[in-house]
Formats: C-alpha cells, structure tokens, sequence
C-alpha cells in the first residue's frame, strides 16, 4: 500500500509537470499568434496595376524599341537604389515604390536594358533641373511605349489675388527631386529630372515625382554651372560641355529604411488614366 501511494503521488506530480509545460506552450503559441507569427509575409508584387501604351510604329523616328516591362510582378512598395553615373560624376537616388509603382518598374526595365548608358543629359533646364534620359537628344525621343501619370504633387496654395505661392509655403519640387518628364503630357517614357534647386510651377505641376537624390547633389549643382548653348530650337538650354550618362543602373527592391525612405508626397494625386496634369513648362 505504501508502494502504491507514492507510485501515485510520482504520477501526480508527472502529470502536473505536463500540464504545465503544455499550458506554457499554449502560451507562447497564443502570443506569437496575437503579434502575428502565423501572418504570411506581405506580397510585394501586383498584376496589372500598370498599362504600357504600345506607340504606333514609325509615328515617333525618335523611339528605340527594347520590348516593354511586364505587367505582372510589379514592386508596389520599399524602395530601390538607382545610380546615375555621369561624365561629371556619379549621383545615387532612392525610388519610392509606393508612390510611383509604374514609374520606377519602367526605370529598373530601362537600366535593366543598358537604355540610358551612353546618352547625354541634353538640357539644363530653366526650371532649375537637369533633364536626362533621351537618347535622341530632342525631347521626342524614348522607349516605344508610354505610360500614365501617378504621384504628381498638387498646386501650391497661393493667396489671392497673387498668382505666387504663399510666402513660407514648401516648394513643389524641392532640390534634389527626381521626377519624370512626361512629353506629351501625361505620356511618360524614359525621360526624367534631377532638380539641383527648389521649383514651385506657376500653374499645375506637370512631373510625376518617382525618388530623391541620396549623394551627389553637389555633382548635379557642378552641372548646373554649365555653360548652356541653343539646343537648336532658340532655347539655350544645352550644356555646352557634354555631360554623358555612363551607366544607369537601378538595385534590388528593399525594404524603408528605418530613417525614413522617400514616399509618396502627401498633396500628390494619381492620374490612372494619363490625362494631361499639366504642361512641361521646359525652355525647349
């Protein structure tokens, strides 16, 4: 008997032991559930959430035909590294995914096709940028589609009866922007802006705004010093000293940093449906 009693009481106290290692269990099952643990990792891709507009062959000589980006697998959030490796120096951007899916799908499909090594930025524009991107040189040229407006910033707020923005208010496109050029408007191709100082447009801003320049800056404002000649069509606005995009190339997607990545601008609105934003007030 007194061997049956303290089998017994052994077998309570086993039994106890796993009761309470399987109520920990549960616990720690029920919190990594409650933070989480069982949610499946975001998909940082979408299908069709871009429209590549094919352009009519032989209706722009200037277009240079390297295919189209896909329009499944599209990053729609984090960031990328582009880097812009000119004659002048290098200049390295961070891509807001978020913001601009379609704008910086098309940039890492051109960087991925060598579509911008070996093209000169053709104009230092009186807006205060430097205007990249057509291997033509003419503001007409670029890849054989076009795509619609996403991430242009609304209009400044300005005072009546002023036409000018209210003093204090924060430029539309401060220095260091990257941004499409759109030509026509609301048709983007491979043409872009690297602002090397702040622009805020009279009327409504016409450049989808796709990252911000990281380094290099002070190259873009080296440039910006540039002699400027007539590019041919009464706008001197050519640098007179050619300054020659080496290489472009466009990094894996990652995630925000923590310090804060570039991200859609508060006031931008999309424009889905490519009607014109704006005019491109360029010189040329």
């Amino acid at each position: 008997m007194a061997r049956r009693a303290a089998n017994l009481r052994k077998k309570r106290r086993i039994q106890a032991g796993l009761g309470g290692a399987l109520a920990l269990v549960l616990i720690g099952v029920g919190a990594f559930w409650a933070l989480g643990g069982f949610d499946k990792e975001p998909v940082n891709t979408a299908s069709d959430v871009c429209v590549w507009t094919p352009q009519e062959p032989g209706v722009n000589v200037n277009a240079k035909d390297v295919g189209e980006p896909s329009t499944t697998d599209v990053p729609t959030f984090g960031v990328r590294d582009m880097t812009v490796t000119t004659s002048q120096g290098a200049v390295k951007a961070q891509l807001d995914l978020a913001g601009a899916p379609c704008g910086n799908a098309s940039m890492a499909f051109l960087a991925g096709k060598n579509f911008y090594d070996n093209t000169t930025c053709h104009e230092i524009t009186t807006e205060g940028a430097l205007h990249c991107g057509d291997p033509s040189g003419t503001n007409l040229g670029g890849p054989t589609y076009t795509f619609a407006n996403e991430n242009v910033p609304a209009a400044a707020p300005t005072p009546a009866p002023s036409a000018s923005p209210a003093p204090g208010t924060p430029a539309v496109y401060p220095a260091g922007t990257v941004a499409l050029y759109p030509n026509p408007p609301g048709a983007n191709g491979s043409q872009f802006l690297i602002f090397f100082k702040d622009f805020t447009p009279a009327g409504e801003p016409a450049y989808p705004i796709i990252g911000k320049v990281t380094t290099g800056l002070d190259v873009v404002d080296a440039i910006s010093k540039i002699e400027t000649v007539d590019n041919g069509n009464g706008a001197k606005v050519k640098p007179k000293t050619d300054v020659t995009i080496q290489s472009l190339t466009v990094g894996a997607v990652q995630a925000n940093p923590a310090d804060g990545a570039p991200s859609a601008t508060p006031s931008a609105t999309a424009n889905p449906t490519g009607a014109p934003s704006g005019t491109p007030s360029n010189a040329s």
